[in-house]
Formats: structure tokens, C-alpha cells, sequence
């Protein structure tokens, strides 16, 4: 056989293969739920504690760790001014919550202290129709510091974006699963998290 005939063929089969993939995974996107006991983010290393804390949120209310342990809670990080990654995160996590039917603890720490006041904060979940949903971390950079350190964030600079990522946290507080937002999805978060529900029922 003419060896570009062949090549042709080869490419035609491969591209097959490829649509039958993605029809099977329901959609074209490119990143398919994964299957109902398999996780669709990366699994993180056995053992990684979330960091308990103890601070307030853009009410005022105090917020921990701790308290919220029970259940699964997503945990990202953002800046109140942010234009760019931060209300797209917000965005997929609100569409997530939304995809899973009913809502979970979400909480946006703060990557920008000195900037990042309660009325920023509110304003900003006003702006991402996130008020009641997300709850906004707010603190000192000395009392957020050992956080970010936990998750392996750095602080919004000048010079430096802060490093975009989710985390779902499980009911006994360990971080289980970790998203790039290049790689999150409402669909993908909102499986992973009815994954660890149903784990810890």
C-alpha cells in the first residue's frame, strides 16, 4: 500500500476513535467527568491536612476549619480587585454548586490582605452573584501566611500573580483534590465533590 495512503488511513482512524471518545464522555470540551468512582481532579498526596484556622469572613462571622469539618468544602484563593482568574474562579465553583444541586462550604481565601477589606470582598461576591455561597477569608498576611504555605500558594504581588488553583477538602478535613482553574470545570468539581460525599456517608 502507498505508504501516504496509509498515513491517511492511520489519521482517519485516529480521529474516529477520538470523536467515539468524546461523544462517550459527553461533551467536546476536552476534559471528561471522570468515571463515578474515579476522581476528576488530581488526587493529592495521602495524609495533606487542610490547615485549620481561625478568622471572620467579609460579614464579619468567624470562620474555621474545624467547624466545618463533616462534610466535603472547596477552598480557593483570591484577591477582591482581581480582573482576571479570581471571578472566573468564582464563577466555576458557584456553576459547581450549581451542577451538584445543592451547596457545600466554598471558601476564597484572601491572597491580598492589605487590600482585601470586608467591603471589597462583599462587593466583589456581589459582582460574581456569589453572596451566601462563598464565603471570603479575610486576615493579617502573618495569620494567612502558614496557610498558603499549607497549600503551597504565594500571596498576590506587583510584580507576581498568585497561582490560581482549587482544593476540595474531605469531611475529615484532608486535601484530597486539586484543580489548576485552566483545568476546573463546574462539571468536574461538582462530581468530584458527590464523590467525597458519598465517601464520608
Amino acid at each position: 500500500m502507498n505508504p501516504r495512503i496509509a498515513l491517511a488511513l492511520l489519521l482517519v482512524g485516529v480521529l474516529a476513535l477520538g470523536a467515539v471518545v468524546l461523544a462517550a464522555s459527553g461533551g467536546g470540551d476536552g476534559q471528561p467527568v471522570a468515571a463515578p468512582n474515579e476522581f476528576a481532579g488530581a488526587t493529592m498526596p495521602a495524609g495533606a491536612r487542610a490547615p485549620d484556622f481561625e478568622l471572620r469572613d467579609e460579614q464579619g462571622k468567624p470562620v474555621s476549619m474545624r467547624a466545618l469539618r463533616g462534610q466535603p468544602v472547596v477552598v480557593t484563593f483570591l484577591y477582591s480587585h482581581c480582573q482576571d482568574t479570581c471571578p472566573i474562579t468564582a464563577q466555576t465553583i458557584r456553576g459547581a454548586l450549581d451542577e451538584l444541586g445543592h451547596d457545600v462550604p466554598a471558601l476564597a481565601i484572601s491572597v491580598d490582605p492589605p487590600n482585601d477589606t470586608p467591603a471589597s470582598a462583599r462587593k466583589f461576591l456581589a459582582e460574581q452573584r456569589a453572596n451566601g455561597r462563598i464565603r471570603f477569608v479575610l486576615g493579617t498576611r502573618a495569620k494567612l501566611r502558614p496557610i498558603w504555605n499549607d497549600y503551597g500558594v504565594t500571596p498576590q504581588r506587583v510584580t507576581q500573580e498568585h497561582i490560581a488553583h482549587i482544593t476540595l477538602v474531605d469531611a475529615r478535613g484532608f486535601q484530597r483534590v486539586g484543580y489548576p482553574i485552566s483545568q476546573a470545570t463546574p462539571e468536574r468539581l461538582a462530581h468530584d465533590v458527590a464523590l467525597l460525599e458519598r465517601q464520608s456517608g
